[in-house]
């Protein structure tokens, strides 16, 4: 099975991606392919609604210029989902929101290639505002169909610079039992997987 990590904050190294690479440590004694994809400070637009998804159905985002449709192909080719931000003004940073928009667009347009993945929200926070940043990534797993797995606590970690969020014991601890309900949901969803029920672009039957 196959866990894809993308890292919304632009800084490398900082408290979100620490706890996508703690998440992502369960995965890998497990056995999973695991990768890592640093998507802040790269070139990435809001989607431009121009629909053109649904009438190429190529599994790609029409707008080419960026790095988008890297990050659509590893997120369709995988069976597990983790995005982590910072909290920005309460909400997700402007480059991960900009994936979530077409990622989910492009999903519905080719048949809903998101749903019965299993995907998870990670959120850096200095003091408040995360829960409303972990909110935005469910909301768009939910709408896709995907399964999102619960875990001891919020999937949230405290911390302003870069690595403060080491020392949030009860973050690591979360961490890591996500990525255990992970490889636990993903070894019950897999034989299944096929037989997620098919939805048209008005999302029925």
């Amino acid at each position: 099975m196959k866990a894809v990590a993308i890292n919304g904050s632009p800084r490398k190294g900082g408290n979100t991606e620490i706890m996508l690479r703690e998440a992502l440590k369960p995965l890998d004694a497990a056995g999973w392919e695991t990768s890592f994809i640093q998507l802040g400070a790269k070139k990435i637009r809001g989607c431009i609604a121009c629909y053109k998804c649904f009438e190429n159905k190529d599994r790609q985002c029409a707008v080419k210029n960026d790095v988008a449709n890297d990050c659509l192909a590893e997120m369709f080719a995988a069976d597990a989902i983790i995005l982590g931000t910072p909290t920005y003004f309460t909400d997700v940073t402007a480059e991960l929101k900009a994936l979530l928009d077409r990622s989910g667009l492009v999903s519905i347009a080719n048949g809903s290639l998101l749903a019965g993945k299993i995907g998870a929200a990670v959120v850096a926070v200095r003091r408040g505002g995360a829960t409303h940043a972990y909110d935005t990534i469910n909301h768009m797993y939910l709408m896709s169909g995907m399964i999102v797995p619960g875990s001891i606590y919020w999937n949230i970690g405290y911390g302003l610079n870069p690595g403060e969020v080491s020392g949030d014991e009860e973050a690591m601890r979360n961490m890591n039992h996500l990525g255990r309900a992970i490889d636990w949901l993903g070894r019950c969803v897999k034989p299944n997987m096929g037989s997620y029920p098919a939805m048209n672009q008005a999302g029925e039957k």
